[in-house]
Parts: C-alpha cells; sequence; structure tokens
C-alpha cells in the first residue's frame, strides 16, 4: 500500500443528494503532516462514500514530501474537497492536531453543516461509513458523537486495535452533531482532548455511540512518532486531562501496574507534579474540570462495585 504512488483516475460523479432518507451535510477536517504514503487512499475512499453530501479540508500542516501533490489531485477534480496550507509546528500529542483542525473550521459557516467531523490522514472507512452515521444521527436526536473501530493490520489480517475500550470513538474517527459539538465548546488544544471531549458532551446530556459495525482500517500505528518518553506522557495527560492528584495517583498506578514497574509509577507521578507545580494552564474551565474529576470518580465506583 504506497499513498506515494497514488493517481487519482478522474471519474464523471453523480451525486442525487435527494435521493437520501435524511438530509444532512458532512464538514470533515483532515489534518495531514507528510502523509504521502496514506492521505490518497483516505480521500479515494471518502469520495467513494455512498453518502456524498459532505465538504472536506484538508489542513495541510506544514508537510515537507508530496502530501500537497496528493491533495491537489482531489481539489482540482472534486469540488467538495478544498485545503489549507501552515507552516509546520511543534510536534506536541494533541495540541498539534487540534490547532490544524480548528485552523480548517475557521474556513467554513458552521451553518451550512450538520454534522462535524476530525478525521485523520491515514484511515480506509468503509463505503457507507457516512451514510450509517448519518442514520444514527437521524434516528437518535440523542447522539451527539459517532463513530466506528479502529483496525490494524497485522500478518496479512485486519485486526481490533484495542488501544482503547469499544465505547469509546477514537480521535481518528471523531464525528460529532454540530448542536453538541458547540455546546461544548468545540476541541481543546491539548494532552486528552479525545478525551475530555466524550466526558463533557456526556455531562451536557449528550450520548457518545461506537457503532460496531463500522471497521474503519487504520494505516499506520498511533503514536509512532511522538517523541516524549511514556512516562512522562502519561504525567502530563492526567495532568492536562484535569485530574486531581488522588485521581492522577491511581491513573498511574493502573498504568504502572500494566507494565510491572514501580519506577514507571515515579516517574509517572513527577510529571505530573512537575506540571502541577508549574501550574501550567489548562484548557478546561474550572467547572468543567469539577465534571471530569466527577465523571472519573463515579467510573471507578462502578468498577469497584463489579469487582
Amino acid at each position: 500500500m504506497n499513498g506515494g504512488q497514488f493517481l487519482l483516475k478522474p471519474a464523471a460523479i453523480h451525486l442525487q443528494y435527494d435521493t437520501y432518507p435524511f438530509t444532512v451535510r458532512f464538514l470533515i477536517i483532515i489534518p495531514a503532516h507528510n502523509e504521502e504514503n496514506n492521505l490518497g487512499f483516505t480521500l479515494k475512499a471518502l469520495q467513494q462514500q455512498s453518502y456524498g453530501d459532505f465538504k472536506i479540508v484538508v489542513v495541510n500542516d506544514g508537510s515537507t514530501d508530496r502530501t500537497s501533490d496528493i491533495i491537489s489531485q482531489f481539489t482540482d477534480t472534486d469540488s467538495r474537497f478544498g485545503t489549507i496550507s501552515l507552516e509546520k509546528s511543534g510536534h506536541q500529542p494533541g495540541s498539534k492536531v487540534v490547532r490544524a483542525f480548528k485552523k480548517g473550521l475557521e474556513t467554513q459557516k458552521m451553518e451550512d453543516y450538520g454534522i462535524i467531523c476530525k478525521f485523520d490522514a491515514d484511515i480506509i472507512p468503509p463505503e457507507h461509513y457516512l451514510e450509517t452515521v448519518a442514520e444514527a444521527f437521524e434516528r437518535h436526536p440523542d447522539y451527539g458523537l459517532v463513530g466506528g473501530l479502529l483496525y490494524v493490520e497485522k500478518e496479512n489480517n485486519w485486526v481490533y486495535e484495542g488501544n482503547s475500550n469499544r465505547h469509546h470513538v477514537r480521535g481518528p474517527v471523531k464525528a460529532y452533531r454540530k448542536e453538541c459539538f458547540m455546546a461544548m465548546g468545540g476541541l481543546r488544544e491539548t494532552l486528552g482532548w479525545d478525551n475530555i471531549d466524550s466526558i463533557l458532551l456526556e455531562h451536557l446530556g449528550w450520548k457518545e455511540i461506537v457503532l460496531p459495525e463500522l471497521h474503519v482500517k487504520l494505516i499506520k500505528t498511533k503514536g509512532a512518532d511522538y517523541t516524549i518518553r511514556p512516562a512522562e506522557y502519561y504525567g502530563k495527560y492526567f495532568y492536562f486531562l484535569g485530574l486531581n492528584r488522588t485521581l492522577a495517583y491511581i491513573a498511574s498506578l493502573k498504568e504502572a501496574f500494566k507494565s510491572r514497574s514501580p519506577a514507571f509509577l515515579i516517574q509517572i507521578i513527577r510529571a505530573y507534579e512537575r506540571c502541577r507545580s508549574g501550574r501550567e494552564t489548562l484548557k478546561i474551565s474550572p467547572e468543567e474540570q469539577k465534571a471530569i474529576n466527577e465523571h472519573r470518580w463515579n467510573a471507578l465506583k462502578k468498577k469497584w462495585l463489579k469487582s
């Protein structure tokens, strides 16, 4: 699978939006940095969707490879595809991708859309992905966030990624009802943004729904290019998620137990405490932080009661 050699074969595009049993338009923002080997497959899969009422904005975030050429193959032949280019920013988990997403969002009028998507540049959704998501939103007014499950290739087979529970919509495939997206204040430029969103929307009365029948192929492994050390990552993650000290320590213990390393526990806690003592700025309000901590406490109580 070599996206660097991806070539779009021009084809006539016949869209009949009035044949759908529902009418909602997607806005899909795709941040992309040096994705020449993957982006073509993502855009082609979206172009071939059974539901075609969408606008795609690819945010070219300082790419130095042929990413811009891949984008042009679609923007030059299909008016539903657009792009903007940014100067490259430092790669910090969470904040960089959300910053690029927001730049793409700024180019569009929110009132023109009903569903706001943040997709990654290295996914291959099934042909009926958008149609199934649109139908889920149409049938369930309380759905605020919808997505499928991620699958990775191992030994020539596509298997469930398993990096998160099956009830959490992962960062590469986020689709928000516009009203939900606006109510929670959009996405936060911080580590942990893709968990903050699910907690806040639930606090506001919306539901996060994973549709297990939607298998999305993830072309490359997430986090492979992060330079941050794992222990430091977790410490910062727990801090910027807004966890109080008790919850952060419990979460740190859980991660350290997985690696069976007391030293790993100490390193995570030190990273958390460095952020805390430095009073690093959170991207959530005190009220939102309170809601997040209450959510985590309730989740822990449920687990303890079951055990």
